[in-house]
């Protein structure tokens, strides 16, 4: 369930008798050993779970313990990230050519066979495959089944102190994958607060000189890698959130409630959300000139209010 604030306020103001948070979906998945693309260890498992997924999170060490040990007997997050890489690049590798060895039936249309080849040259020529996500719809990528392809947040697993100022672990990550794309949590933190009631979970993140959980954090991670953005659907009955991409246009974002609503839609009523709160409402927003009539290819932006109106 993901926090949000808006959400909350919007439901105030509308006095709902239900409030539902958006969600996103975190698949839990042990990791990968050298040789998993061969069958190793859980590999087979691992790589036919990652291909349904829409992102990838490493989470790697980054903290020294002689509690704890790895299999490789030694702390290096780069290494244990390029491993995991290393197996998805050959298994993509045996998919590729496997897919363009059947497709001698003629099965592939054009833009998936202009993928597989773009991306067996990729791998051929030592190029960086995640580029084609910057050539081709995300979308055309998942169908083709490609794991290196896809948005990837780096999560580094550091100690207490390392969350005030990163370790060299952290940098080395940081150095690689870019600050964007990098985040650091404490899973022993982490733990605390969840054995913590909701009520004093706020005072101990602020005590433990955090801003906010590493859970939030990979939230709004995911959310930025994705592209994603919120929209809100608010009655006296119920307030909710919905995800949609960025650049949605209002017809889709209305098929994501009812395919009814799409099938017949008429206009899309839009409020922002600072209007919303600022004029307490709906009514007040309307009589004040503040709701808007679009039609089915504006693009919804985020934290818009929404009221579709459809005929069936």
């Amino acid at each position: 369930s993901i926090p949000d604030k808006r959400l909350e306020i919007i439901s105030n103001i509308s006095k709902s008798k239900k409030t539902i948070n958006a969600s996103i979906s975190i698949v839990d998945i042990a990791g990968l050993v050298k040789g998993a693309s061969k069958g190793e260890g859980l590999g087979n498992k691992f790589l036919s779970h990652i291909r349904e997924v829409d992102a990838i999170t490493h989470l790697t060490r980054c903290f020294d313990s002689n509690k704890i040990q790895n299999v490789n007997k030694s702390v290096d997050p780069i290494r244990d990230i390029e491993i995991v890489e290393t197996e998805m690049l050959l298994a993509d590798l045996e998919l590729i050519q496997k897919r363009l060895e059947k497709n001698k039936k003629k099965l592939l249309n054009d833009i998936q066979l202009e993928i597989l080849n773009n991306a067996l040259n990729c791998i051929n020529n030592d190029i960086n495959i995640s580029t084609l996500a910057k050539k081709y719809d995300q979308k055309n990528l998942n169908q083709i089944g490609l794991l290196s392809v896809k948005p990837k947040i780096y999560v580094c697993n550091v100690d207490e102190k390392s969350l005030v100022k990163p370790n060299h672990y952290v940098e080395a990550c940081l150095k690689k994958y870019g600050k964007d794309n990098v985040i650091m949590v404490c899973a022993e933190i982490e733990n605390q607060i969840l054995e913590l009631e909701q009520a004093d979970r706020k005072s101990f993140i602020k005590e433990s000189s955090i801003n906010e959980t590493g859970l939030d954090l990979l939230i709004k991670s995911g959310y930025k890698i994705l592209k994603l953005v919120t929209f809100f659907t608010t009655t006296p009955k119920e307030t909710r959130a919905w995800t949609i991409p960025k650049k949605c246009k209002a017809i889709k974002a209305a098929g994501l409630i009812h395919s009814d609503f799409e099938k017949g839609f008429i206009k899309a009523e839009t409020i922002s959300y600072d209007d919303f709160v600022l004029y307490k409402g709906y009514n007040e927003a309307k009589n004040s000139g503040k709701l808007r009539l679009e039609g089915k290819d504006y693009i919804v932006k985020d934290g818009e209010i929404l009221y579709f109106r459809f005929s069936t």
